[in-house]
């Protein structure tokens, strides 16, 4: 059966052809030849290290055929290696020649490590230096010496010297935000940039992330996929008027005066010169250590200026949603929340027959949400993996691996959708016919993993570290776990992971009021089965109770959708668990219910039936 949906926001073509990797390798070391180079690094990024880059900037896909998020490649003269870590280690090996590139894993060697055994002493291995952040050429330069090596930054990736048919830079519109969307001015934005500024005794900042520049300027944009980004730069001064750096062409008359209110405005490729006069005088400017270029530190200290790396202080403020971003999140998982329940009723329809595949699953979601008439895009290639493919926590379909969900299968649906008043991010498992004793046990402990963080208390200056064992628990009594953090931040029309906050072993930034997060705990058994269930969740405050001496904050969740009951086995739930998902499950049906009708209504009060009745 062929069903009537189309993906218009999502490709499932497979791209790799490793043997066009090969013949560009040929042309690449030609090229480093030419300018007397033995090496050349490739990572796959931009000059904001953006998660998702224009096609002009996929350099590393052009040169190895690997089309993965994120990797590393290190060309020598003789020899090549790819570095990817562990996610992408199946599809690198899939997506390049063996005969050109050694796959190796992040996890048994770095880069630098690489670099450090193969780099022949004497030769000169050049870098892009808008390519590479000042963290990682600290290392860069370190692993370079030790083989008495010599680090080269490059003016002119030699790539593009050799790549023929390069897209050209993206010039999609800029946008303004509206004001009551956005909850807070530009310039009281810029003033409380400047009061951080002034707090840290530093002259300005460089706002390098277009995430931060998009946020502080109250704009958006198209130059990238799944998230609404002008890819720009902005130098804040602690005195004196801010400059906005970004494409003229990307402007109308209207947005241009808009902003000229708040800003200069200059094409990106004045940046440079306008570093020279800010760092001038021993001036101490903040890079954003996770994404400005190591070029921009050079030309600060070049001109006179001290470097002070560190976090963005507009990452922590963008963070913390304001009450209006808060609502405009709300509406926005209300809206997707219909869209999703007419798919899963749509799916519980169909699943049946067994004549739905992968890709019918993703192109009908984006369908219904399509129907809303407000999505402006995706937030991120959906994830929808059956059987052993679900077990794959970061797998994108595509129509070489694109599989038919058959009876006994667990299907890991993982989705979000781009609207003007928010970003949403979802992930439900659904069973395909009976699901085994083994699938009920191990999806239910993931949702008392899911409902514990959910209901979770704690005390203000608490860590997502600390919260991340909460989600766990259940798997840890069973001697299991997953290898993925529980929550990552999300963005109000902006990118659905957001820092700095996140819930993980790594997470060490204090949750504050306002924050978005994800609540995704999962479990994978290797070439069968996979399960995540996710919501995202809002930090808020929690009264504290009499007697009580510390500030508290608890969650309150903003997505709304069906847990499927079948995969469920109530015996290893407690009460409170119960009642919880009783007391959830009735809020999708109020919520919910008035926004869907026919089949899609009735399949919805059944879904959501309580557990204990």
């Amino acid at each position: 059966m062929h069903f009537m949906f189309e993906a218009k926001f999502q490709s499932f073509a497979d791209s790799a052809a490793p043997e066009r990797g090969t013949a560009h390798l040929a042309l690449l070391r030609a090229e480093l030849d030419r300018r007397g180079l033995d090496g050349f690094v490739v990572p796959r990024a931009d000059a904001h290290q953006n998660e998702y880059v224009p096609p002009c900037d996929e350099r590393l896909a052009w040169l190895t055929g690997f089309t993965g998020s994120a990797g590393i490649a290190l060309v020598l003269r003789g020899e090549a290696a790819l570095v990817v870590d562990g996610r992408y280690t199946i599809q690198a090996a899939a997506q390049t020649d063996p005969a050109a590139y050694t796959v190796v894993q992040l996890a048994h060697q770095s880069a630098e490590a690489w670099l450090a055994a193969h780099l022949p002493a004497g030769a000169r291995l050049g870098y892009d230096p808008w390519l590479i952040t000042v963290d990682t050429l600290d290392r860069l330069r370190k692993a370079v010496a030790s083989a008495d090596a010599v680090l080269v930054a490059v003016d002119g990736n030699p790539i593009d010297a050799v790549w023929a048919d390069r897209p050209a830079a993206p010039v999609a519109p800029v946008t303004l935000r509206d004001p009551a969307l956005a909850g807070e001015t530009t310039e009281s934005k810029l003033a409380r940039i400047r009061d951080k500024l002034a707090a840290e005794k530093l002259d300005a900042v460089v706002l390098s992330d277009p995430h931060g520049v998009a946020w502080t300027f109250n704009i958006r944009g198209g130059d990238v996929s799944f998230t609404p980004l002008p890819l720009a730069w902005a130098v804040v001064p602690r005195e004196g008027r801010p400059t906005l750096f970004v494409d003229a062409r990307k402007l109308s008359n209207a947005v241009r005066d808009a902003l000229a209110a708040h800003a200069e405005i200059a094409e990106p490729v004045m940046l440079e010169r306008a570093l020279d006069l800010v760092a001038t005088g021993n001036a101490l400017i903040r890079l954003d250590q996770a994404t400005a270029p190591a070029l921009l530190a050079s030309r600060i200290e070049a001109a006179g200026g001290r470097v002070s790396r560190g976090a963005s202080p507009v990452a922590l403020m963008q963070a913390a949603k304001n009450d209006a971003e808060l609502a405009g999140m709300r509406a926005a998982h209300l809206r997707d929340g219909a869209a999703l329940v007419r798919f899963l009723a749509w799916f519980d329809a169909e699943a049946p027959k067994g004549e739905l595949t992968e890709i019918d699953c993703v192109a009908a979601l984006e369908s219904f949400r399509r129907d809303t008439g407000l999505l402006k895009d995706l937030s991120f290639p959906s994830i929808a993996g059956a059987g052993p493919n679900g077990a794959l926590p970061h797998y994108r379909v595509s129509e070489a691996s694109n599989r038919q969900l058959n009876p006994g299968e667990l299907f890991v649906i993982d989705s979000g959708a781009q609207y003007e008043d928010g970003t949403t991010d979802v992930t439900r498992t659904l069973p395909v016919g009976e699901p085994s004793d083994e699938m009920r046990d191990r999806y239910t402990r993931v949702l008392k993993g899911h409902i514990a963080v959910a209901r979770a208390v704690f005390p203000q200056g608490t860590s997502g570290a600390q919260l991340d064992p909460f989600a766990r628990q259940f798997l840890w009594a069973a001697g299991l776990d997953f290898d993925h953090g529980t929550g990552h931040g999300v963005g109000a029309y902006l990118s659905v992971h957001e820092g700095p906050a996140r819930i993980s072993k790594l997470g060490t930034v204090p949750l504050e009021a306002g924050m978005v997060l994800s609540d995704e705990p999962g479990f994978y058994k290797e070439g069968g089965f996979g399960i995540r269930l996710e919501n995202l969740i809002v930090v808020q405050p929690e009264p504290t109770p009499p007697g009580g001496e510390r500030t508290l904050y608890s969650f309150e969740t903003i997505t709304f959708a069906p847990f499927d009951r079948r995969v469920i086995d109530p015996v290893l739930l407690t009460d409170e668990e119960i009642a919880w998902l009783d007391d959830y499950h009735a809020k999708v049906r109020e919520l919910i219910g008035p926004l869907v009708d026919g089949p899609a209504a009735d399949w919805l009060i059944e879904a959501t039936a309580p557990l204990r009745g």
